[in-house]
């Protein structure tokens, strides 16, 4: 990425078949969102885009879910400040989120996500 630009950075999320994550906008407010978040001082987060989600009904709720499945990618802008050196920057994402069948959910889990990105 360049002084004084906005790059984007691609995560890829696989679910394993039969197991869904609650959406960023979950239906409910119980439920627990997924969230991607950044410490990747000293560039700026301007942006986390998450994708469009599915709605799911399952037994246990009335209406459906707004969830993720499968595959997917999770988009970060990052602005990267003009007087930054050159180099490597490194950033950690944390994901929280919490996978789920349509009988039972696991315990919330958050990974660390470890990225570089070239400072030019």
């Amino acid at each position: 990425m360049k002084r004084n630009e906005t790059g984007t950075v691609k995560v890829h999320f696989q679910l394993q078949q039969g197991y869904h994550s609650n959406s960023n906008t979950p239906s409910e407010d119980y439920l627990i969102p997924m969230k991607l978040s950044w410490s990747a001082d000293p560039l700026k987060v301007e942006a986390v885009e998450y994708p469009k989600p599915s709605f799911e009904k399952y037994a246990f709720s009335e209406k459906p879910l707004s969830v993720f499945s499968g595959d997917f990618e999770i988009v970060t802008k990052f602005k990267v400040p003009a007087n930054v050196s050159s180099g490597p920057a490194l950033a950690t994402g944390k994901l929280r989120y919490q996978a789920c069948n349509d009988r039972m959910c696991l315990p919330p889990k958050t990974v660390e996500i470890p990225l570089t990105i070239e400072i030019q």
